[in-house]
């Protein structure tokens, strides 16, 4: 059985984690698929949204920790070979999510706990399900958010609030999430994929070469001061009045009708 499934629809790919019976929990060779699928979809032209989510009642919940306690899996013997393939960076797969240009929403429909928190911080947007909880227990296990989270929390929260929830390691339901800014929004289950399947459609409709530098332009802003940054917007800009799809833009705007964009 694939332990991450793919499956497209118009231009949204679905990535879902694919290990209902232990809620997702983390494999070496989960990881090396799901680090294929996300090259995979940040290649693919007809690709302009990816959703990530996981199989059955939970997003992910973290390294297998069985696995580890029996001296095997990440946590175990796999750690001097697979699993210490996996944490190099040019293996690791929550860095290539977040060397994506394709913009990926995080579907959080059930526990996202250690590396699952992780995952989910690596995701654009986060649309979580009132069922769902985050779980930042690393401290309690003994480690560090070890893939993504010492990176993301600080800047997603600030420095005192990032203590707090990786020091504390308290459990967050889905509207805490939102009110910290940890979530996009928190949806009733009923109404949870429904809502997953707008953002996503409705992102996907939008100009793809504009959406795919907007992130761009984030990504690298985060690391440039103000007059670089604002060079880079300005190249990015004059390329982007060259392309098919402005000239859609303004046209369809002018004819008051709804674009096509081609991604050219």
């Amino acid at each position: 059985m694939n332990e991450v499934l793919i499956e497209d629809s118009g231009h949204v790919r679905w990535i879902t984690l694919n290990r209902p019976e232990v809620m997702n929990a983390i494999t070496s060779n989960m990881l090396a698929e799901l680090n294929e699928a996300f090259k995979a979809a940040d290649d693919a032209a007809d690709v302009r949204v990816v959703v990530l989510t996981g199989a059955g009642r939970g997003f992910c919940s973290g390294l297998d920790l069985k696995q580890a306690a029996s001296g095997e899996g990440i946590g175990g013997s796999d750690l001097a070979s697979a699993g210490a393939r996996h944490y190099s960076t040019r293996e690791i797969c929550t860095v290539t999510l977040q060397r994506m240009d394709t913009p990926v929403i995080g579907a959080i429909n059930g526990v996202a706990a250690g590396y699952g928190l992780d995952l989910a911080l690596g995701c654009d947007m986060r649309i979580m399900s009132e069922a769902a909880v985050l779980m930042p227990g690393f401290a309690r296990m003994g480690v560090v958010p070890e893939s993504g989270g010492t990176w993301y929390l600080p800047r997603l929260l600030g420095w005192a609030k990032a203590c707090e929830v990786a020091m504390l390691g308290d459990n967050m339901d889905a509207h805490t999430a939102v009110e910290y800014g940890l979530a996009n929004t928190a949806c009733p289950e009923a109404e949870f994929s429904s809502t997953v399947d707008q953002w996503a459609e409705k992102i996907a409709g939008n100009a793809p070469l504009a959406i795919a530098e907007i992130k761009r332009l984030f990504r690298h802003g985060l690391t440039q001061d103000f007059e670089s940054h604002s060079h880079h917007v300005l190249m990015s800009v004059l390329n982007l009045f060259k392309s098919q799809d402005f000239n859609e833009g303004v046209q369809s705007f002018v004819e008051r009708r709804t674009p096509e964009f081609k991604g050219k």
